[in-house]
């Protein structure tokens, strides 16, 4: 095939960053120490570790002649625009943090960031959530984001409170039962 009906640009793809959840308009971007942390970590591995590796992988393989048919060259291309997505992406969102200690509520029964709160839905069953930053929680482990609908409705309530949560289904009442908070690291 020509290579004017391809689409090998070393231009940036920004449209990849459009899937990644984003703080709400003009908000804050609340995060814990903990998530700040994984990401600043995970920013320091891609530009220390495997960025590197891979430069030096597609050094290696433009110097093997032709690059059209050359798999090590064109593959790590790629891996090297999706690695700079990465790290503009990480980048950004590490700027705009705004981190919250969540054990400074240590002791607190009313909801803030941060706070892993059991509430009871109105089938009876309860359901425990940790409400985390956009950019670090995570579903499998019962951790939704601050801007979610159920931790929205739950923000600020205290223990023995009734909240209104709004789902697809309509409003629904949920009881907070418990809040806690991880204790301060001294």
């Amino acid at each position: 095939m020509n290579k004017a009906f391809t689409r090998e640009s070393d231009a940036p793809d920004e449209d990849g960053d459009l899937d990644l959840p984003a703080p709400p308009t003009g908000g804050k971007n609340y995060i814990t120490p903990a998530g700040f942390e994984r990401l600043r970590a995970e920013l320091m591995a891609l530009l220390d570790e495997e960025r590197p590796k891979v430069v030096e992988t597609v050094s290696w393989a433009a110097k093997n002649g032709d690059r059209s048919e050359n798999g090590d060259y064109l593959y790590g291309k790629k891996r090297l625009r999706e690695i700079d997505r990465r790290i503009r992406f990480l980048t950004k969102r590490l700027e705009i943090a705004e981190i919250a200690d969540p054990s400074l509520h240590h002791g607190s029964d009313q909801v803030f960031f941060g706070a892993t709160v059991t509430y009871a839905a109105p089938d009876g069953t309860e359901r425990t959530i940790t409400i985390k930053g956009v950019d670090e929680a995570d579903n499998l482990q019962a951790e939704v984001s601050w801007i979610s609908p159920v931790a929205r409705a739950l923000l600020k309530a205290r223990e023995g409170e009734e909240v209104t949560l709004v789902t697809p289904q309509g409003p629904q009442i949920i009881e907070v039962i418990a809040v806690r908070y991880p204790s301060p690291v001294h």
